[in-house]
């Protein structure tokens, strides 16, 4: 199997928690707009990051510190700052949502999460390794699964077919 296809299969993989969540999502779409009410703060790192290609000039360190805002509806906003894949500072501006799909005790739900935004700091020689990449800014849309136990929060984020990437943080 190539690795584009295992890249696509960890996709689909990925996805099958956003399809499970739908009957909650439906449930919850009744309330539009989301309120502008902060529930807590995430403040996350990056423990592990894995490449599916071999590039030499990839780098498994990314450094990420980021802050997410969540509102009680599950929506959230954030900023991540990161070094890329060539070691290059960037950022990350995003807005997205977390669809819970198990919850097996009241201290631990296991949960999608899709983010949406504008990446920066694919830049120089590397500005074509992103697709959209104009101004040396690109849109990104980015799926994770996560878990949540107590105040801690892990996720395993995917980046297209390029990646992905083990987070951990705390609530606030």
């Amino acid at each position: 199997m190539s690795l584009r296809q295992k890249a696509a299969r960890a996709l689909a993989t990925l996805c099958i928690p956003l399809v499970l969540a739908m009957p909650a999502m439906a449930e919850e779409s009744s309330i539009w707009p989301p309120v502008l009410q902060l529930d807590h703060l995430l403040i996350q790192t990056s423990l592990y990051t894995k490449h599916f290609s071999s590039n030499p000039d990839h780098i498994n360190h990314q450094n990420l510190v980021s802050l997410e805002l969540h509102n009680p509806q599950r929506w959230l906003a954030g900023t991540a700052w990161f070094k890329n894949s060539f070691d290059q500072p960037s950022w990350y501006w995003y807005v997205g949502r977390e669809f819970p799909f198990w919850q097996p005790t009241d201290e631990v739900t296991f949960r999608a999460k899709l983010t949406g935004g504008l990446l920066k700091g694919y830049e120089g020689e590397y500005r074509d390794k992103i697709p959209f990449n104009q101004n040396e800014i690109a849109p990104a849309l980015l799926p994770s699964v996560g878990v949540q136990w107590q105040r801690f929060e892990s996720d395993l984020i995917l980046f297209g077919t390029a990646g992905m990437m083990v987070t951990a943080g705390f609530r606030f």
